[in-house]
């Protein structure tokens, strides 16, 4: 049995340490807030900001776990590399947390140092440096904090007179101590898909799951589906990328790699998490062989992953909250109408269990799911029709942050 310490307790986490308490692991669960959803489900708990160092290094000092296992982007990753030193394993690695934590680091590596095709990119800590990157950059163009994570700070600039308020968003929905913005070029794209890519121990190959399509909103995820169709060229130009960037960011599990597909077939990466993704919500609901989940954690143990296979086509919406609540919400003052949902087959709905509920928040995901091969485009529909079900909310519907 091994000692795991979750750093970052949201509903990812919930479903991580359901894999491993599965296979008789012992996970403790931590978060700034009490009754995190991986927390309800985990051997023990704690609470603290994983920004404060010497409460992160204290934890682990009390628990000494034998992997850390990070969930957020909002943690003081340069500890962790003190943690490694001392023998404990870091997932997936503790290069691979500091790189990803900041997009400023991740794309330099991608852009600069790999040589992968990304959308043109400047970085500005002021407002004059950040206007003067617009004007380089042109408009429409795509603003977002160096550190955050869900979306948050992110937004579509179309003029000048919506640089200002976009500035101001994307400082105030940083996480972390990073005040830095980046502004990106605007990609035409046809349509996002994430590459779930698992790198594994022991000289392993590196796997990859089917394709993901997903749509976000303001930069956070709303429905996802699998298989996404894309020609084999295509996903071949997507999987030596994700493989060159995860072997040279180095470590053993999971990864979300995001591209934009253009309407001539370009791939072009746009981010990546070292972690399970939340387009990749749709394996819950048995699209592959094995859950995004179910990987990790295999990966992570080096277990062995024999093979990764389509066994459904498969669709995801969220659930939203549609009102504001500061009491324990999942079983109370939200009604969820499982009833009227659940009449259809192939349906599964994840209530993920957060202690607060505000206006947009995710709290739950529906999943369906048929046949390979039957109409994905009929799943989404479904599955969105369904997620509005639950809790009356249109997964689409535009809420203030």
């Amino acid at each position: 049995m091994k000692k795991i310490l979750l750093l970052g307790s949201g509903e990812l986490g919930k479903e991580f340490v359901i894999a491993a308490m599965r296979a008789g692991q012992y996970v403790i669960a931590c978060d700034r807030y009490d009754n995190a959803p991986a927390m309800q489900v985990a051997d023990e708990r704690e609470v603290f900001s994983m920004l404060d160092g010497d409460a992160l290094e204290a934890v682990v000092n009390k628990h000494k776990p034998d992997i850390i296992v990070p969930e957020i982007e909002a943690i003081r990753t340069e500890r962790l590399f003190k943690f490694e030193e001392q023998g404990i394993q870091v997932v997936p690695s503790a290069r691979a947390v500091n790189f990803t934590m900041n997009r400023r680091a991740i794309r330099d590596l991608a852009s600069k140092e790999l040589g992968l095709r990304t959308a043109k990119y400047f970085y500005a800590k002021t407002f004059d440096e950040f206007k003067a990157a617009a004007d380089e950059i042109g408009f429409p163009c795509v603003v977002k904090p160096l550190m955050s994570s869900s979306g948050h700070g992110q937004s579509y600039v179309h003029n000048d007179d919506e640089l200002e308020q976009a500035f101001k968003e994307a400082m105030e929905g940083s996480r972390g101590d990073v005040k830095e913005v980046i502004i990106e070029e605007f990609i035409d794209f046809d349509s996002e898909f994430t590459l779930l890519t698992v790198t594994q121990k022991n000289g392993r190959p590196t796997l990859f799951c089917p394709p993901i399509g997903h749509v976000q909103k303001a930069g956070d995820y709303r429905e996802s589906w699998q298989p996404y169709k894309i020609s084999d060229e295509a996903l071949k130009q997507a999987q030596i990328m994700a493989d060159k960037v995860t072997k040279a960011l180095t470590g053993a599990g999971i990864w979300g790699v995001e591209f934009f597909l253009t309407k001539q077939g370009e791939v072009i990466f746009s981010e990546l998490s070292p972690r399970p993704h939340d387009t990749g919500m749709v394996t819950l609901g048995h699209t592959t062989n094995l859950s995004e989940f179910e990987l990790h954690f295999r990966a992570v143990m080096g277990m062995p992953i024999p093979a990764i296979h389509l066994e459904h086509a498969g669709a995801s919406a969220v659930i939203l909250s549609p009102k504001e609540a500061s009491t324990p919400v999942d079983r109370s003052l939200l009604d969820y109408n499982f009833d009227e949902a659940l009449k259809e087959d192939r349906t599964r709905i994840r209530i993920f269990g957060k202690p607060e509920a505000h206006k947009g928040r995710r709290m739950g995901v529906v999943l369906c799911y048929g046949e390979v091969g039957d109409d994905v485009n009929a799943l989404r529909d479904k599955a969105k029709r369904l997620a509005k079900t639950v809790l009356g909310t249109d997964p689409y519907t535009k809420f203030e942050h």
